[in-house]
């Protein structure tokens, strides 16, 4: 390989890679957690060793030209080459001292981990956690988290993941909300009732109908993706809403909608990302939560 051609700054590639990614030097920045003026003098210098525009003006957004564009893709090479090396260089680490991500739900961050995040820290008081609550996956490979919890088997194949248990959720609304549907709540009169959904789209209610229950769109007319939110709706007397029992059966204020209807079954999955496991310290905490969150149903 001749080393005197390869001339560029790793930091501008990845002010280039960001500022295609995010569209803009300030998007860019906080992305990459430095300044805005610093960002733009580090695609400037890009643009100036490789000889080429790599940007031009779209409004008041950053457009690829049409060699930015086919540049890019070899620059994400270079991205996953030096994450590649970093997730290495981790697992060389032999302590068990430093900060760990963790990955999950809202409401499986607010509920499920706390209690063993408390637990681990006492056998563990080196390992620092973030906990991420998102109901978006998070990429792991690009190290946003170091091992997710998700209802959800990945399909990455750099990712591994492990199934734990089964989660059972079922419907849940104020015992005030549900007397508005009769003396008798069944599915018939669900049929009539307020729902609450996550989106515009029929997935969830084509999870309620493997219950059968047939629901049109109109009876989801509250729509919210935080399940803080949701819950939130519940408990006022907005509607119904679908929670885990560990959770929902908690709740002094609400109650199961129908005792009859079947629950849902939600796997939880322990993912992470296969370079990551070299790591002494993901190694520990994923066993901690796999025995903690072992086979239940």
């Amino acid at each position: 390989m001749d080393w005197r051609r390869v001339e560029f700054d790793w930091n501008a590639v990845r002010a280039f890679l960001a500022t295609a990614d995010e569209g803009s030097f300030s998007a860019a920045s906080r992305a990459l957690g430095i300044a805005q003026p610093t960002v733009g003098r580090q695609v400037a210098a890009l643009e100036t060793q490789l000889g080429v525009a790599l940007f031009e003006r779209a409004g008041r957004a950053l457009a690829l030209t049409p060699t930015g564009l086919e540049l890019v893709e070899h620059a994400r090479v270079m991205s996953e080459g030096a994450l590649r090396v970093s997730r290495v260089a981790a697992g060389l680490a032999l302590s068990l001292d430093g900060p760990i991500c963790l990955t999950a739900s809202e409401m499986d961050a607010a509920f499920l981990l706390p209690p063993l995040v408390a637990k681990l820290r006492a056998l563990h008081p080196g390992i620092e956690v973030e906990i991420v609550a998102s109901n978006a996956a998070q990429d792991l490979r690009r190290r946003e988290a170091d091992i997710a919890l998700r209802s959800f088997r990945p399909t990455e194949p750099d990712l591994v993941a492990r199934r734990l248990r089964d989660t059972q959720a079922y419907l849940y609304a104020t015992p005030k909300y549900l007397r508005t549907l009769g003396p008798r709540v069944t599915r018939e009169s669900l049929s009539r009732a307020t729902f609450i959904g996550f989106d515009h789209t029929d997935t969830y209610r084509k999870g309620l109908a493997v219950l059968g229950l047939d629901l049109t769109p109109a009876q989801f007319p509250l729509l919210s993706q935080s399940q803080h939110v949701q819950w939130a709706l519940v408990r006022e007397g907005a509607g119904i809403g679908i929670m885990t029992s560990g959770v929902g059966d908690r709740e002094p204020g609400v109650c199961r909608v129908m005792k009859a209807l079947p629950p849902l079954s939600l796997p939880l999955w322990l993912v992470m990302h296969r370079e990551v496991r070299t790591s002494r310290r993901v190694r520990v905490v994923a066993d901690f939560l796999a025995g903690a969150l072992g086979v239940r149903t």
